[in-house]
């Protein structure tokens, strides 16, 4: 898990992850690249986590992925991340391109449901709560 002040380096993270791991015996090395886009007049996102509990989320999906003989990868923003930027990427390296398939999907998927991150829109220089965007967190108590 990799967390960054604002805006993420596509090019160097995915390639990074890819020259680590093709060497590896992985037969698939895949990502997905979150890119904020331009609507509704924002200028941008702003991201607030809570790094103990993204971290121990995180590692019950790398247990999940273990389980398949695979390992996921992930590098996500803090701060603002501009539109048409990067904030999130999310890998995986497996032997078997059906569980990277499976499991890039399930692992986004639930990121988006339940990772402890906090979006905000970016409107003349103001973060304002994406609260129509957000989802309560399950077990997260007053950060909910």
């Amino acid at each position: 898990m990799e967390l960054y002040d604002g805006a993420l380096n596509a090019n160097e993270i995915t390639n990074r992850w890819y020259n680590d791991n093709k060497l590896k015996n992985y037969g698939a090395i895949m990502s997905f690249v979150g890119v904020v886009r331009d609507e509704g007049g924002i200028e941008g996102l702003s991201f607030d986590l809570y790094e103990p509990i993204l971290k121990s989320w995180f590692d019950r999906w790398q247990e999940i992925a273990k389980a398949q003989n695979a390992i996921i990868l992930m590098a996500h923003s803090k701060g603002d991340v501009a539109v048409h930027e990067t904030s999130f990427i999310a890998g995986v390296c497996s032997p078997q391109r059906k569980v990277a398939l499976n499991l890039i999907n399930e692992f986004v998927e639930d990121f988006k449901a339940n990772a402890p991150i906090w979006k905000y829109d970016l409107v003349n220089n103001e973060r304002i709560y994406a609260l129509k965007r957000s989802q309560k967190l399950q077990n997260a108590g007053i950060l909910a």
